[in-house]
């Protein structure tokens, strides 16, 4: 056939040619119309699967998007209109080690179509899926803003939303849905909103945005309720996507900060914590023992840590600041004999992922100098590279990823192999571990040894 029509083709232009030459008053052949304009449809994932590790998104087999996090969206990718092959892969510990948790499945693309897919659920349940909100990739009519509202938080009930003045009763729900439904997209008049969520009686508020500032006319968001990982009472916060692959964390406005205090000054007596020297906030704490957190409005306070047998001796006087929806671990570190007390304020994330175990290590010895952390299965770091090394004092070595099982934690002063501290530590999933070095009581450095936290139970 294909010769059949290329040998055709040059006798069908002859014999059009000749007629033309023969009669000019032939009128001329209507020219084929061109091909319709193709509008590509997009595609934006977004990570809403609180249990759930950092992600890779498969399609047809190539990696379109890498290492998304929860709480994240994709960039907008921009792709014809067919049907493609979709996969997620969860990224586990160890080197390139993943595993298929959504799909492979097959996504029929239409044009001009906004797809946002959010993955949804929990691992440990396993009831990780894909949830497909459809949308329009049509310019937001003018003067206008356009917002769609997704459930996307698993662990909430049915719910009503309402969408308002700041200053505005509750009134009718814009949309009462349960999880995994949306609305359609919404055409209204740039304004500050308020976005309050309340269950099905219309009356018990469980997020409240505060303010909203959507006055920038031509803004187009899709607005998910999401499993919170924030401090504060509110079971979920919201996530808003744009088009143009922006995204932003709203927190409910009663959104805390929580703070968790450890007295790691081995030559200190007990002491307590004093706010804004009005508020004791901790009682008599002792090295090296540490609180449970403490929820505190978002603000700056003086805090004051002094003798618990004689507030007049204060050993730490700063002016610190907490933001809403964060945890804090705050330390008191170095030697009362030294004069070097002083706080170590770091940011918590107490989010757990079902497939690994998060650890994390604190330098918090005075006596040991730099360090080199090894990590092993046996204990053995004869040959072992360390898994961090040359670590300061008041350094820490963020989560870290560790496959559930048995371990060996030793420190030795960097470039060495001798050992300053060994611990043996089991791990279990869907944890998390801090442990933060310290010196031996009264800084014998003969006792150098490890305050363990949050999954492990006890202090050594």
């Amino acid at each position: 056939m294909k010769e059949i029509k290329s040998f055709a083709l040059p006798a069908v232009l002859a014999i059009s040619l000749t007629g033309c030459w023969l009669d000019d008053d032939d009128p001329a052949p209507t020219p084929e119309p061109p091909p319709p304009v193709v509008v590509d449809a997009t595609l934006q994932v977004v990570h809403t699967a609180i249990d759930a590790p950092d992600v890779n998104v498969l399609a047809n087999d190539d990696a379109a998007i890498e290492g998304l996090a929860f709480g994240e969206a994709s960039d907008v990718l921009s792709l014809p209109p067919a049907t493609y092959s979709i996969a997620v892969d969860a990224i586990l510990p160890g080197d390139d080690n993943t595993a298929t948790v959504i799909g492979p499945l097959d996504l029929a693309l239409e044009e001009a179509t906004r797809y946002t897919v959010f993955a949804v659920g929990k691992v440990a349940e396993g009831s990780l899926e894909p949830l497909v909100v459809t949308g329009t990739v049509d310019d937001v009519a003018s003067g206008k803003i356009r917002l769609q509202v997704v459930h996307a938080a698993s662990t909430a009930p049915e719910v009503s939303v309402h969408v308002t003045a700041p200053d505005a009763e509750l009134g009718t729900p814009v949309e009462t849905f349960s999880f995994k439904d949306f609305t359609d997209p919404l055409e209204l008049d740039p304004a500050e909103y308020r976005v309050r969520i309340t269950l099905p009686d219309n009356e018990t508020v469980v997020f409240d945005s505060g303010t909203l500032d959507l006055s920038a006319a031509g803004t187009d968001l899709v607005v998910a309720a999401v499993d919170s990982q924030y401090s504060g009472e509110s079971p979920v916060s919201l996530l808003a996507v744009g088009q143009d692959g922006s995204e932003m964390a709203i927190l409910d406005a009663g959104a805390t900060a929580s703070v968790r205090v450890v007295h790691n000054v081995s030559d200190a007596p007990a002491v307590d914590v004093i706010v804004d020297d009005a508020i004791t906030l901790v009682d008599a704490l002792a090295f090296p023992d540490f609180t449970d957190y403490v929820a505190v409005e978002p603000n700056t306070y003086n805090v004051k840590v002094a003798a618990d047998a004689d507030n007049s001796v204060v050993v730490i006087d700063e002016d610190v600041t907490v933001e809403a929806g964060v945890f804090y671990s705050v330390l008191a570190v170095g030697s009362l004999g030294e004069n070097t007390v002083e706080p170590l304020i770091l940011t918590d994330m107490p989010r757990r992922v079902a497939t690994e175990a998060k650890v994390r290590i604190v330098h918090g010895s005075t006596l040991a100098g730099n360090v080199d952390i090894y990590v092993t299965a046996d204990g053995d770091i004869a040959t072992a590279t360390p898994a961090f090394s040359n670590v300061p004092f008041k350094a820490e070595t963020g989560y870290v990823a560790l496959a559930a099982g048995d371990y060996v934690v030793t420190v030795t002063p960097t470039g060495t192999k001798t050992e300053a501290i060994e611990a043996s530590v089991s791990l279990e999933a869907n944890s998390i571990y801090t442990a933060i070095a310290r010196d031996g009581v009264n800084l014998d450095a003969t006792m150098i040894g490890l305050i363990l936290m949050d999954d492990f139970v006890t202090v050594q």
